[in-house]
């Protein structure tokens, strides 16, 4: 496991090192005695998994109480993070990371973070650890076009969505 800082800060990238012979891959993806070396205060106690089809747009939604570790377990997605502390000197900063099941990597948000993914392939399976359990009421929800924001996505797309995301 490599983890290295991003340029938002609190928010982790871990590169997990998969053992890979004739038979395919095995890949740990959570391992709490080595967690702990990167952030000491985190426990996970849910694990959530969406299946999306290409093109497809959830989020951008938080807390401020949740840590999230995000994985991609098949296929490839755009994961979008954005500091939604408005007392925080990177308030509405966000960044861009590209997630696969062949890249291996993961990324840890932290709370008052929102995350929103765009499906690239054909399908896609994301993966979630959370450090609380799901409450929708407690979530904010930052529209994937807020002008206030000014989310540079990759390309043009025209993404399928929820009532909620749109």
């Amino acid at each position: 496991m490599i983890v290295s800082r991003t340029k938002l800060n609190g928010v982790l990238k871990i590169r997990l090192d998969p053992f890979k012979d004739f038979r395919g891959k095995y890949l740990e993806i959570y391992n709490s005695v080595l967690f702990k070396k990167t952030r000491k205060k985190v426990k996970f106690i849910q694990d959530d998994i969406s299946v999306s089809k290409k093109n497809v747009l959830r989020g951008i939604h938080g807390d401020f109480r949740t840590w999230k570790l995000i994985t991609c377990l098949e296929g490839e997605f755009t994961l979008l993070v954005v500091n939604n502390l408005k007392n925080h000197k990177d308030f509405k900063k966000y960044q861009f990371f590209n997630l696969s099941d062949k890249n291996n990597i993961q990324i840890l948000v932290p709370p008052g973070f929102g995350n929103a993914h765009y499906v690239r392939t054909k399908k896609a399976i994301f993966h979630y650890k959370q450090s609380t359990l799901y409450s929708r009421k407690s979530q904010f929800t930052i529209n994937w076009k807020d002008p206030n924001y000014n989310f540079k996505w990759p390309k043009k797309i025209k993404p399928l969505m929820s009532k909620r995301d749109s």
